[in-house]
């Protein structure tokens, strides 16, 4: 081989040499990156965790109205709502006499866990508790307590990322009893599945989600 094309081969071979550095470098770089966020998010997770458990320690203590802050500061914090805290705010809602509040949250929490949830009896009971007080306030023609509505916030629907359609209930047809007889419509919003993804949900709570024409 000549001197010339020696010349090249070597310094092929350090050129790719230094490129597999610098890509092990990038690449420890970005792992490194990655770590980072986890680390990061493992802690707010662990920030949110404290501040919900001592909400919680409040509201058992039967002080609500600094639960009730305790709370708020969990949903400023969060970009969707876990379910436990849909069921304790509207558990702590009831206990300082903003029904309407209440049914909200909890419906959110039955609809995202139906029965076989942790909660969901209790929440089932607590919700049925505060619809028979806010019937009372109706009418007695009292004037509501404005509350913090569910739809006001992205509620996480766990990790199957989709919620039993409230519109149809799952079944996929709407019915609408007639005097004669029933009439029968497809449901429009869940596309024959009887469910919806999770940004659809978030967006029929916040009335942002139109029905499909049948």
């Amino acid at each position: 081989m000549n001197p010339k094309g020696l010349i090249r081969i070597i310094v092929a071979a350090l050129l790719l040499v230094s490129f597999s550095s610098v890509m092990a470098q990038t690449e420890a770089e970005k792992e490194k990156i990655r770590e980072r966020e986890i680390q990061r998010q493992a802690e707010r997770q662990r920030a949110m965790n404290v501040k919900l458990d001592s909400a919680v320690t409040l509201m058992d203590q039967g002080d609500y109205e600094a639960a009730d802050l305790k709370f708020l500061e969990v949903l400023k914090s969060v970009r969707s709502v876990p379910s436990d805290l849909t069921f304790y705010f509207g558990k702590n809602s009831y206990y300082q006499g903003k029904y309407k509040q209440s049914v909200d949250w909890l419906n959110k929490y039955i609809q995202l866990k139906g029965t076989s949830g942790q909660y969901s009896q209790e929440a089932i009971s607590i919700k049925q508790k505060s619809e028979a007080e806010l019937l009372k306030e109706k009418e007695k023609e009292a004037q509501q307590v404005p509350g913090i509505l569910a739809k006001d916030y992205d509620i996480d629907c766990g990790p199957t990322g989709k919620v039993t359609c409230p519109v149809c209930n799952g079944t996929t047809v709407i019915i609408k009893k007639g005097y004669i007889s029933n009439t029968y419509k497809t449901c429009g919003y869940c596309n024959l599945k009887g469910v919806l993804p999770c940004d659809e949900y978030n967006k029929l709570l916040r009335g942002e989600l139109k029905p499909a024409s049948n």
